[in-house]
């Protein structure tokens, strides 16, 4: 593929598009000179429904159940990833292996192994990858750190970063059943461990099932310690330590946390992490947010604006600069310029950085998880304690393998 902006149409196939993957394929369907050739899902019942709303739209594209199938094809030229967190990360490299761009949803992977797989594969093939992280898009994210790096905030000694997210419930025990007719939930579990049926592990809610996911921390984690990162302009942290529980529903049938609070230590500052489902009243009065708390002041961000509170007597106050702009759309025209134009340097999500976000994240969940203070080595890329290092890569099962690069 020798795209520039004046070539023609950039072909789309896109893998999952129950939920976050048929947004993202309206969004590059947006763009000028971008076609959809190829969709993949293994339910039949959304393969069904999605098709539908396509053919409406005068589009027909070419239908797979599996997506090795998919990246055979030769009228595609870039892959949309939208599957669950444990496929993230074959997908992605068998993508780059055949010789397909990439926007991969976040998180990048769902263990540090596998986003350091990731990140070794594309060294050798040396793809176009956009990450969904598209706040990176965002011009009230990029202003607001802007805001940070220029110094009126005083010395910043705490950030804050938080999902409170009020209508996220309790998920309750369900029977297991047979697969629903048309589904291949033996391809859906992948490399994971094998599971009779059971609804909670289907769709959306494989978030809450270490299996697949890493709940909030993963989820809304990435989004917003990654510019948490971005305004500190700090890499990795001195330590980790986690405390948090099935505090809200102690019999909730998943896996993860319902409340948690992680601390990064950084030099100077510290980095805290908290979410609590059923709770939407957050930290400054928002479910989910940003707070850079500096001895003058403190900005605080969320996906409809920031603001600046100030210390009394200190500074003057920021009121709030509003959203103006669609991240999402914005971060696919990043992506479709970059490949056009065949410059990694383009893209505002790449690889390098989504994978060190996913990386931190599931380290606040291992801390979490082990019930220690973890030291990272950087250069070893292993947990000072040995037992926390159980938890670097993902149980690949079934016949599956970690991709070695």
């Amino acid at each position: 593929m020798a795209f520039n902006k004046f070539s023609s149409a950039v072909r789309v196939g896109a893998i999952g598009i129950k939920g976050m993957g048929w947004n993202n394929l309206q969004a590059i369907l947006k763009i000028d000179a971008v076609k959809c050739t190829a969709i993949c899902d293994i339910d039949d019942a959304v393969l069904s429904s999605r098709g539908a709303e396509l053919d409406a739209m005068g589009i027909k594209p070419t239908v797979y159940k599996d997506y090795t199938q998919l990246l055979l094809d030769k009228n595609v030229d870039v892959v949309i990833i939208a599957t669950p967190d444990h496929w993230h990360c074959l997908q992605a490299v068998d993508a780059m292996a055949a010789g397909k761009d990439i926007y991969v949803e976040k998180p990048l992977a769902n263990s540090i192994a596998e986003c350091e797989a990731v990140v070794n594969a594309n060294k050798k093939y040396k793809r176009i990858v956009q990450v969904g992280q598209w706040q990176r898009s965002q011009k009230h994210f990029q202003d607001a750190v802007s805001f940070v790096h220029s110094g009126k905030l005083g010395k910043i000694r705490t950030v804050k970063a938080w999902a409170y997210l009020g209508w996220k419930k309790r998920v309750e025990e369900k029977p297991d059943t047979n697969v629903p007719e048309g589904v291949d939930y033996l391809l859906w579990q992948g490399p994971a461990e094998r599971h009779t049926f059971n609804p909670n592990r289907f769709h959306y809610d494989f978030r809450w099932y270490w299996d697949y996911a890493g709940g909030l921390m993963t989820d809304w984690g990435v989004h917003l310690l990654d510019y948490a990162l971005l305004g500190m302009q700090v890499h990795s942290p001195r330590s980790i330590m986690a405390t948090g529980g099935k505090f809200a529903y102690p019999d909730d049938a998943g896996d993860t946390p319902d409340t948690l609070t992680t601390v990064y230590e950084f030099d100077g500052f510290n980095i805290i992490w908290e979410h609590a489902t059923s709770i939407s009243n957050g930290p400054y009065n928002r479910e989910h947010g940003i707070a850079f708390i500096g001895d003058l002041g403190t900005l605080v961000l969320d996906r409809g604006g920031w603001e600046v509170i100030p210390e009394k007597g200190k500074m003057e106050a920021v009121s709030l600069q509003k959203r103006v702009d669609s991240g999402l759309d914005l971060h696919m025209e990043n992506f479709i310029t970059a490949v056009r134009q065949r410059d990694p340097s383009l893209i505002l999500a790449p690889l390098e950085d989504a994978a060190h976000i996913a990386k931190l994240s599931h380290m606040g969940n291992i801390a979490y998880r082990t019930g220690d203070r973890l030291i990272w080595s950087e250069r070893d890329s292993h947990f000072v304690q040995k037992d926390a290092n159980a938890y670097l890569a993902a149980r690949y099962q079934n016949g599956y393998h970690l991709p070695v690069i």
